[in-house]
């Protein structure tokens, strides 16, 4: 709840930047949302200039078609380089949505202002080397504040995060393996991605070495395998089931699952199993409406296992599941509806989050709570496609 202290529920920090002012539209959005009106969301954002700030909530209000909205949302002045600047952002928020990158330059200070200050964070990061090095670095000192710092919340990583545990969730026994395939869909005017989303994504490409270093040293011994392991395919294979050719997927995800995998195998128990992800033009000013509004992604998921009554001993898998996550345009639009539902899951399900508080990815902070639902309402949806024994 907000406080005289602690008055804001969420705090966009980054909202005057591209993705960030779509964010700021989420948001407003969910001001009308039924399980949060009667707490009214009081939120602020927060960058460099508050005349930029101002005109990115002035946007919001006109497209939104709610001309007050600029006068009811805070604005909070503070610059990634001022320490200070970034404390006094925290103490205001419970969550902050840190929508300033590339992380592996900008995220860090965020996610320390954050965590000394307790204030939860999510973040839309999509590079996996700064994922998991503030995991190394803040995993223990969040969990003593006991505050929640969860990355990749956007289209990297919830989609396939959740797509997977969604899936496990759906299978009539033990999941033993999953293989999925991205298809992005773009409408006559193409796509184009903004030129800080293409950035962000070639510093997290080209850190590899970095991450190799940051594993060998976490010194982790692997999860067992259950079941038959999945052959790696490369560089372009067939999918005969969706009649289409594909290439692995360069992203987060699979860096994501894989921690999701081990905090549930580590802590709760649950079963891992093997994965495998494949994916079937910039600009410094981003898309346009109309691109992003005929743009469209579908993840669809293929999983086997061993049903009820069957074990790994009985032989070959005798139990497939299909499930798919349909969504809008990923970079814009999905993006801020997951990380937004993010943040309202870590006010209203306090209860089914992991004791204590920490570092997290999303599969491993939400597993237990209603983001699922959450996300099915505002239009990413998961469904079962079929399931069938063999």
């Amino acid at each position: 709840m907000a406080t005289e202290e602690r008055p804001y529920h969420f705090v966009v920090f980054g909202a005057s930047g591209f993705t960030g002012q779509f964010v700021v539209q989420e948001v407003a959005r969910q001001q009308i949302n039924p399980e949060l009106r009667g707490s009214a969301l009081p939120w602020a954002v927060a960058g460099r200039s508050r005349e930029k700030l101002r005109q990115v909530l002035e946007k919001a209000a006109e497209k939104l078609e709610r001309p007050t909205l600029p006068d009811e949302v805070g604005i909070i002045i503070c610059d990634i380089i001022n320490p200070a600047s970034l404390d006094e952002m925290a103490k205001q928020a419970s969550v902050v949505l840190n929508c300033v990158g590339p992380y592996r330059f900008y995220g860090e200070p965020v996610v320390k202002a954050c965590i000394e200050n307790g204030a939860s964070c999510v973040d839309i990061s999509g590079e996996p080397q700064y994922l998991e090095e503030m995991y190394w670095k803040y995993h223990e000192k969040a969990a003593e504040k006991g505050v929640y710092i969860i990355g990749s919340t956007g289209f990297d990583s919830i989609p396939a995060d959740l797509g997977v545990l969604y899936t496990r969730n759906k299978l009539k026994g033990t999941l033993t393996a999953v293989e999925s395939f991205l298809t992005i869909n773009s409408g006559p005017e193409g796509m184009c991605i903004h030129d800080g989303t293409w950035k962000s994504a070639i510093h997290g490409f080209g850190d590899q070495k970095s991450l190799k270093n940051l594993r060998k040293q976490s010194n982790m011994k692997p999860v067992p395998v259950v079941g038959a392991k999945l052959k790696r395919k490369w560089p372009i294979s067939y999918c005969s089931e969706l009649c289409e050719y594909s290439i692995p997927f360069m992203g987060s995800d699979a860096s994501v699952v894989k921690r999701t995998q081990r905090f549930l195998y580590e802590n709760l128990q649950e079963t891992p199993f093997p994965w495998l992800f494949s994916f079937g033009y910039f600009s410094k000013q981003g898309p346009t409406q109309k691109q992003m509004d005929d743009a469209s992604f579908i993840f669809t998921f293929f999983g086997q296992g061993y049903s009820q009554d069957h074990t790994t001993k009985d032989g070959k898998p005798n139990i497939k599941i299909c499930t798919q996550v349909k969504g809008p345009e990923p970079g814009y639009v999905a993006t801020p509806i997951a990380m937004v539902q993010a943040a309202v899951t870590l006010l209203k399900d306090t209860s089914e989050l992991p004791k204590g508080g920490g570092v997290f990815t999303p599969g491993a902070a939400f597993s237990k709570t209603k983001l699922i639902e959450r996300l099915n309402q505002c239009g990413i949806e998961f469904s079962v496609i079929s399931s069938s024994e063999v």
